[in-house]
């Protein structure tokens, strides 16, 4: 009986200094040794054999990129307004011995160390500048948590701030300002339109001015052409009739006063300022001057006949 319990005790033993002799650290961790309670050195991922009783097993460190939730927090900024922040941290452990001996818990002294750092940087913006230089805090916050955190053997990668949030009384104060900016845009916009179509109105306004003036200064000068050339015809009209009184045909003076005659009392009677109009004429004139054109036609159609007979009862000519 005494000798199977021994045997039972033995067995026992043999396999807990097996267990603790074969170790097999998985793949993203490491861990580290110690000899009766001091450090000695890391065991990477992989089989190992450990002498059981002096050496153990000390912290077993995860050397993957973790993420850690930065709880939010009220911050005052530069100008007295309290907004509530949170983010995220992306870490990653390069030295496990550093992260398990150097620091009492790795997680918790990170947080606290964002928290500070996000107060301190955000502290020093105003608040517009704080919800729009995101990028900026991010840039500031990731360079001073990476060199606090540098003697824990941890390289900080990313450091995001996740939201913002101002006081309900600020929010509905932006959106009255963002509101009011708008409309002072769209009245500006509104403005320039109007502007440039009266600009435009009044370039039309001038082009149709210059236009019209080029078509006055047209019909002036084709007024003007016309004019001399009525004044030409009128000329050669009374050359022609200066030429006959020359030659003694006296009908030819009594034709011009008549055409005279007959212009003035036209003219007078489209006149557009008056209504009825009496005038004295003597009819003897205006039949003589009529008669007088009569004889000039007989002259002329006389002369056409005593040509046309001449051209006739001429003989022909020998040889032709």
């Amino acid at each position: 009986m005494t000798t199977g319990f021994l045997t039972l005790v033995l067995l026992v033993a043999g396999a807990i200094v097996l267990f603790k002799t074969v170790r097999m650290v998985p793949q993203g961790y490491e861990w580290t040794v110690e000899r009766f309670g001091r450090y000695t050195h890391t065991l990477d991922p992989g089989l190992h054999f450990l002498v059981p009783i002096v050496y153990g097993i000390g912290r077993k460190v995860n050397m993957m990129e973790q993420v850690l939730d930065v709880p939010s927090q009220d911050v005052i900024t530069k100008d007295n307004a309290v907004v509530r922040v949170d983010g995220v941290v992306f870490f990653q452990v390069l030295d496990a011995a550093k992260a398990a001996y150097e620091v009492a818990n790795l997680e918790v002294a990170m947080i606290a160390l964002v928290q500070t750092n996000i107060r301190t940087v955000i502290g020093s913006m105003d608040l517009d500048e704080s919800l729009s230089q995101r990028e900026a805090i991010n840039a500031q916050l990731l360079g001073v948590v990476d060199h606090a955190t540098s003697p824990w053997g941890v390289k900080v990668t990313r450091i995001e701030i996740r939201d913002i949030q101002p006081p309900r009384d600020l929010v509905d104060a932006m959106a009255r300002q963002m509101k009011a900016e708008r409309e002072k845009r769209a009245q500006i916009l509104e403005a320039e339109g109007l502007r440039q179509a009266e600009i435009l109105r009044a370039d039309g306004e001038k082009q149709a001015a210059v236009l019209e003036a080029e078509g006055r200064k047209e019909a002036a000068f084709r007024d003007a052409e016309a004019r001399e050339r009525l004044a030409e015809a009128e000329a050669r009209a009374t050359s022609m009739v200066s030429e006959a009184i020359a030659k003694g045909d006296v009908q030819a003076i009594n034709y011009f006063v008549a055409q005279k005659y007959v212009e003035a009392f036209k003219e007078l009677a489209t006149a557009p300022n008056q209504k009825f109009v009496l005038m004295p004429m003597e009819a003897s004139g205006v039949i003589g001057s009529i008669a007088g054109i009569a004889e000039l036609a007989k002259e002329a159609l006389s002369g056409q006949q005593a040509s046309t007979s001449s051209r006739r009862a001429q003989p022909p000519r020998l040889g032709e």
